[in-house]
Formats: structure tokens, C-alpha cells, sequence
């Protein structure tokens, strides 16, 4: 739950954390709380000149005028550590007001004093102050505005006057202005009203260029990522306390109800810490990279950074910003709510610091505008034709590389037929990532470069589908002879497989499966039924799963087998589904032979090969989920003429794009030599929730049409025919993705408990 993608970012992450617990650690957050004018004097003199030797005041400023050199991506990773550990004062206002300036185009004086702790900044984001035109080009501004973050705090405040020719934004020194402290919903820092009476302002420091888009677009960045600290130290706080917090006789992180909770909150922050990073990177200009950042403050020196996109154009950066108002505040508020919920009476006491996280999420919210309304901005730019491009950024220095891999395809794309697919088997290009023979080898840089060169080079490599699942399985488990009869034939696309798991009493049970294999001469016997077993009519191979030593324990005495699909005892019954097709079969084995020179690795042995299978199951699965109810859809529907309210739009389009963005992520954290962490298990989580939903508003849309047919002839819309049909087709068929793939339920109790490290659900008793 951070930020930053790289190891340089984690690097400064850390530092910026370090600081934290040394000069700010609970005790101090709490005595602000108490006392918010002595609160406010310690921000004053003792965080404000410790962070700007430190050099964080500046992350985001130029070298000429104090700062570090970087960009609001590294301001990003900072604010997200402060606001985990809800440092108390104006470093938010001060950085928003810095950020505002140089967004502007504005240098020198006003910046450095902002950059070196020696002034604070505040930014009024309420309206309410006119002004009328002054001597030498300047304007005299009269009018109050509240609340203002900061604004007792700020030597510099940034407002929106409301001119003749429209609103312009000015800089404004606080001592021309009368500012009131109001009382705060979060304790640890002050909101104001400000006032003007007759204050002129002098043209140098009328923002010119600078609109309120722009604007709100650096609150919805810096905001959201303060909450996305917050929403991380809620999630963090509420599954240490699940681990110790006994109940019944056992920890209530034990309890389904509980680990789902936190699961949930860990999907929010993970949705909300992406979308905030992509709007933090449109918003940079050509910068050194983060290890320099990192070195800046004293951080072991890692290795050089990516190099980065120019900036984005405008309508994109408004869009990446308003997907992270959306999403990231509303993380923040949500996840500590849930996480007092955990905490149960304790979090709501006055002096558990749960209180005062809260207070601060909900003061950002109130802030920023709801939540609604920026997804109604979300809706009308996507239905304007405004999106942000989700691509992986590479670091560069790749064109040796990406030359010599083009000239090999050049070759081959000469081919075609049996031929080509044999060289794209003899060259590992189908499955890359995989050790040579079988694959290239290929780190994760060299994975991307291939995908993209096979792209522009017209070569496609063969759709293994389940075949994908059980390479990498025989590869390390099966015998040479295994390996020389099946993997040739299945790289170059001639076998179809299928896979025996499922059963009716074990399905995300697996280790509860009842398909017995019995000792036979040279070989065994295999008696069971298995289901929900997809291509089982159209496969000529299957792995399979049996019990071979029942009296073993549940994830013991299973052996993984390779099962001939035309042999006698195979009998494959197709099941209906409730979209009316036969996708999905039925297999009766009935004493099937299986030889042992089809046993792949050890007998009573097979979980841990069944396990290879699975997790490639799971990373085939999370590359894509829409199938055709995803936001391009949506938009469509939407675009016909289908009416819906704007916020509920925007905000599927906001988690699609965020969905989209974990995906991204996970390539460029392994990319950068970073684990991906919960990134790929959440995204296939959303991902297919996000589908059915996406699915049921265009139902939705289509009114009484839904209630036509929805058979397979409802498969394919017709252009000028009601969409009725399609889309109870759609929700029909989505109601299979939070099931396929292991349930959203069992999913959820594997994020609890294999990433937030809640206590495994107790084993059943033994038979």
C-alpha cells in the first residue's frame, strides 16, 4: 500500500517515514489534538525547518528556487508518509500553495521562502472575494471566503478573486488580510476564514495562465495522496489489532466477517494509491530521478530511476486527477470508518487515535467536494472522448535490445503456417518468461519489449488457453520424456487441454476432492466425477487431480495426473448454464487407466504441482475480465442515448481506470525489482466485480428492454435494435466471474490472510 512503484521511490518513502518516527511519533500528534495552538507552534518551529532541511518542503520545486529538482510524484510519496503518520500543521497547505505557484509559472522569493520553511502557503479553494481593476495592471479585492486549510497558519494565502473577465487566481501576503481560525473538524490542523478589505494586489502576483481546473486537479493529487497514507495506516492498524484482539476464545481476525472487512479496506487503498500516482505523473515535467531524491535525504543511494513521460495534455491531467478524487479520499474515509468498526468500542473512545484520523479524512473530503461531484466531472470527460492512455513505462536504454528482437521476428513473420509456429517454439517466444528450451528466460523488461515487437511485427503466438496452466507445471515437475511429448505440441497450439479439479464437493475446497485413484499393474485407476470443467468436449488432454492415499492428511495423498480424453471410462456430459449454453461440461471417470509414465512429479505429491497450475490459473486470469461489460461499453450505451445519473457513471469509469492502472502497476513494480505485493490479487478481485456492475447499469439503462429475451441470440447486439437482450445476456454471464477463478469469498480470505497475515481459519476436524 504505497505509492511509489520503484525501488528509488521506496527508498525515499522510507526516509520520509524515518523522519516521521523520530520527530513525530503519536504522543506529538496527540498533544497537537489537544492543544492546536501549541500544535501549530511546534509545526512552526520545529517540523517546518527539520522537513525543509530535509529537503521534502521542495521535492516538487526547481533547483533555482530551494527545491530538490523532482516533480509531484515524489511529493506524492511524501505526503502519503506524512499522512500515515498524520503530521499535524501546514505542510499540506504549504506544499499545495507551492505547487500552485510553480504550475503558474511563478519563481524567485515568493517560492524559496515556501521551499526553505521560512513561510507557510495556504490555498482558498472557496469563492467569495471580487476584485475590481488597480493601478499598473494589478486589482483591488474586497469579499470573504472560508474554510481555508492553513489559513491561521499561512504567511501566503492563494485565492480565486471573481474579476469582470472571470475568475483569476492571486497571491496574496496574509498580513493584508483579516483571518479568522475557525473550529476544525480535525484537530491537528487549522481551517480559516479569510478577508479582504481593499487589498490591492499587485499585478507580479496575479497567477495569469492558471484556472481553477488546474487548480483543483493539484488538490485532488495532493489530497488524495495525504488519504492515501491515511487509508493505509487503517488498514495496517485494524489487521494488527484483528491479529491480538481474542474473542470467543480466539482472534477476531480468525472470523470470516472480520478478514473480509479488512480485505476489502486493503482493495480500497490499493485502487486509491494507484489512481493517485497516475494523476501525480501527469502532472510532472522532464525531472532528475527519485534516487537523487532519495540520496537528497539521506537515503542509501539506490540505482538510477525510469526515465519519465512528458507531461500529459491538460484534459488528461484533469481526468487522471478527478479518477483520484473520486476514489482516494473516499478510501481514506471509508477504511477508517472500517477500521473503528474493528476496533469496536475502543476506536470510538476520545483518545484512541482512530478518532483523529477520521477527523482528518473527513475534513480532506469536505474540502475537496464530494465525492459525486467529481465523478459527474469523470462522466462528462469520458463522454467527451477524454481518456488517459494505461501504459507501462519503460526506463529506456532498451534499443540494442528491442533491435536484435525485432530482426529475430522480421524473420519469422516471413513464415507461416506449421512452420512459423515451430520457430516460435524453437525461439521460446510463446512463453517467454519460462526457462529455455520451453522460453526465453526473459526478465520482465524483455517480456514487455517482446509483447510489444510481436505486436508491430503482425506475430501472434498460439493461444494455449488452459495449455498456458500446464506448461509451467510439466516444466517443473514433469519427466523429459513428459516434457518431449507434451510441451512442443501444446507451445505450438495442437493440444487442447482441459482441467479435472472441480468437483461437486470441492471446488474452492480443491483439498476436499473425492476422485480416488486405486494401484493397478503399471499404473493407477481413477473413479470420480469432476465439474465446471471448460474445452472438456473439445480437449484431448486433461490434468487431473486424485486422491491416491485417503487415510493421508487433506492437502496430502494427491497425485496430479495426465489423462487421455479419449480413453475408456471418460464420459463428458455437458452442463447448462443460466445463460442456456454448454460452456462449461460435466466428467464422469469410471476406472479410467492412467499409465505411471502419466504421473507428473511425486505421487501423493500433486498439491504442490496442482498449486503451479493454480497460480498461473490466477495471473492468466487477471490480464482481463470485461468480457465485453467493461467502460468502453458502458460509454457506448451512455453515448446511444441511454439515460443514467452521472455520478454513478463516472464513478465506474474512475474504478475502471484505477482497475486498469493495478494492472499496469504490477509490470512496472517487477519492472523496478520491487515485489508487486497485493497489486495482481486485488485487481482480478475488482476486476471482476467491476464487470458484473458495469454489466447491470447498462441493463439498467436499457428500461423494459431488459425484460426481453436473453438466450444466445441475445449474444451479439444488433446496431439498430433494442439492447435489452444483449445486456441481460451480459448480467447473466458476469454472475460466473466472481466464482470462476476461486469465489470472491475464498479470494478475500487469501488477501487477509497471506498479505495482511490474519490468523488461517481453523482446520476442519479430522474424518
Amino acid at each position: 500500500m504505497t505509492l511509489g512503484l520503484t525501488e528509488e521511490h521506496h527508498h525515499l518513502a522510507e526516509t520520509i517515514r524515518n523522519w516521521a518516527q523520530r520527530n513525530c511519533p503519536p504522543e506529538a500528534v496527540r498533544a497537537a489534538a489537544d492543544g492546536p495552538d501549541s500544535g501549530s507552534a511546534r509545526y512552526l518551529e520545529s517540523f517546518a525547518p527539520s522537513l525543509a532541511e530535509q529537503g521534502v518542503l521542495g521535492l516538487h520545486l526547481p533547483d533555482e528556487d530551494g527545491g530538490q529538482g523532482y516533480g509531484l510524484p515524489e511529493l506524492a510519496v511524501g505526503l502519503e508518509e506524512l499522512g500515515r503518520a498524520l503530521v499535524p500543521g501546514a505542510f499540506l497547505p504549504t506544499v499545495f500553495a507551492s505547487a500552485v505557484l510553480a504550475a503558474s509559472g511563478v519563481t524567485g522569493k515568493l517560492v524559496v521562502g515556501l521551499a526553505d520553511g521560512s513561510r507557510t502557503g495556504a490555498v482558498c479553494l472557496a469563492s467569495g472575494v471580487t476584485g475590481g481593476a488597480g493601478g499598473d495592471g494589478g486589482l483591488i479585492i474586497d469579499g470573504a471566503a472560508a474554510p481555508v486549510l492553513g489559513a491561521s497558519l499561512a504567511d501566503l494565502v492563494i485565492l480565486p478573486v471573481h474579476a469582470g473577465h472571470g475568475e483569476i487566481w492571486a497571491a496574496v501576503d496574509a498580513g493584508s488580510l483579516e483571518i479568522t481560525a475557525l473550529d476544525s473538524l480535525d484537530l491537528t490542523r487549522p481551517v480559516g476564514r479569510v478577508r479582504a478589505a481593499g487589498v490591492t494586489v499587485p499585478a507580479d502576483r496575479l497567477l495569469t495562465g492558471l484556472d481553477r481546473s488546474a487548480v483543483t486537479s493539484l488538490a485532488a493529487i495532493l489530497f488524495g495522496a495525504e488519504a492515501s497514507g491515511i487509508a493505509g495506516w487503517a488498514v495496517h492498524h485494524a489487521a494488527e489489532y484483528a491479529k491480538i484482539r481474542q474473542q470467543f476464545g480466539r482472534p477476531i481476525g480468525q472470523f470470516q466477517a472480520v478478514k473480509h472487512r479488512c480485505a476489502w479496506m486493503l482493495t480500497a487503498a490499493e485502487l486509491a494509491s494507484a489512481a493517485v500516482w497516475d494523476a501525480a505523473r501527469t502532472e510532472q515535467d522532464a525531472a532528475p530521478s527519485a534516487a537523487g531524491a532519495a540520496a537528497a535525504l539521506g537515503a542509501a543511494a539506490p540505482r538510477a530511476a525510469a526515465a519519465r513521460d512528458q507531461p500529459a495534455p491538460g484534459r488528461q491531467r484533469e481526468f487522471a486527477a478527478s479518477v483520484a478524487a473520486v476514489l482516494a479520499v473516499d478510501a481514506a474515509v471509508s477504511c477508517v470508518n472500517d477500521c473503528i468498526q474493528v476496533l469496536g468500542g475502543i476506536g470510538y473512545t476520545w483518545d484512541h487515535e482512530a478518532q483523529l484520523y477520521y477527523r482528518r479524512a473527513l475534513s480532506l473530503r469536505a474540502l475537496l467536494g464530494s465525492s459525486v461531484s467529481w465523478a459527474e466531472r469523470v462522466a462528462g470527460l469520458a463522454l467527451a472522448g477524454v481518456r488517459r492512455p494505461v501504459q507501462v513505462e519503460l526506463p529506456g536504454g532498451d534499443a540494442p535490445l528491442r533491435a536484435r528482437l525485432a530482426g529475430e521476428l522480421a524473420g519469422i513473420a516471413a513464415l507461416a503456417g506449421r512452420e512459423r509456429a515451430q520457430r516460435l517454439v524453437d525461439g521460446g517466444w510463446v512463453t517467454p518468461h519460462l526457462p529455455r528450451p520451453w522460453g526465453r528466460g526473459a526478465d520482465a523488461l524483455e517480456q514487455v519489449i517482446i509483447d510489444q515487437e510481436m505486436h508491430a511485427a503482425g506475430v501472434k503466438a498460439p493461444s494455449l488457453l488452459i495449455g498456458a496452466w500446464v506448461v509451467p507445471a510439466l516444466i517443473q515437475y514433469g519427466t523429459p520424456q513428459q516434457q518431449d511429448r507434451f510441451l512442443p505440441p501444446t507451445l505450438r497450439g495442437e493440444i487442447i487441454w482441459c482441467q479435472l479439479f472441480s468437483e461437486p464437493g470441492a471446488g474452492s475446497d480443491l483439498a476436499g476432492l473425492t476422485t480416488r485413484a486405486v494401484r493397478a499393474d503399471g499404473g493407477w485407476r481413477l473413479t470420480g466425477q469432476k465439474i465446471w470443467t471448460s474445452l472438456a468436449k473439445q480437449a484431448a488432454w486433461a490434468i487431473c487431480i486424485a486422491r491416491t492415499d485417503p487415510a493421508a492428511l487433506r492437502h496430502d495423498g494427491i497425485t496430479y495426473f495426465l489423462v487421455d480424453m479419449s480413453d475408456p471410462g471418460v464420459d463428458v456430459r455437458p452442463l447448462r448454464e443460466i445463460t442456456g449454453e454448454s460452456f462449461f461440461n460435466q466428467v464422469f471417470l469410471d476406472d479410467v487407466f492412467v499409465p505411471d509414465d502419466r504421473v507428473v512429479g511425486e505421487v501423493n505429491g500433486g498439491w504442490r504441482v496442482a498449486r503451479t497450475t493454480l497460480a498461473n490459473e490466477r495471473v492468466s486470469l487477471s490480464r482481463s475480465w470485461a468480457f465485453g461489460s467493461g467502460v468502453a461499453e458502458l460509454l457506448e450505451q451512455v453515448q446511444a442515448g441511454s439515460q443514467a445519473p452521472a455520478g454513478q457513471i463516472g464513478r465506474l469509469v474512475a474504478e475502471g481506470h484505477a482497475i486498469d492502472l493495478l494492472g499496469t502497476q504490477v509490470t512496472m513494480k517487477r519492472l523496478s525489482g520491487t515485489e508487486p505485493g497485493a497489486t495482481g490479487s486485488v485487481r482480478k478481485l475488482l476486476g471482476m466485480r467491476h464487470a458484473q456492475q458495469a454489466a447491470e447499469l447498462c441493463w439498467a439503462m436499457s428500461g423494459a428492454d431488459g425484460a426481453l429475451g436473453a438466450g444466445p441470440e441475445a449474444a451479439f447486439r444488433q446496431p439498430d435494435g433494442p439492447n435489452g437482450p444483449h445486456w441481460a445476456r451480459q448480467v447473466l454471464t458476469t454472475r460466473a466471474l466472481t466464482i470462476g477463478g476461486g469465489t470472491t469469498d475464498i479470494q478475500l480470505n487469501i488477501i487477509s490472510e497471506r498479505i495482511l497475515g490474519l490468523p488461517r481459519d481453523p482446520d476442519p476436524p479430522a474424518a
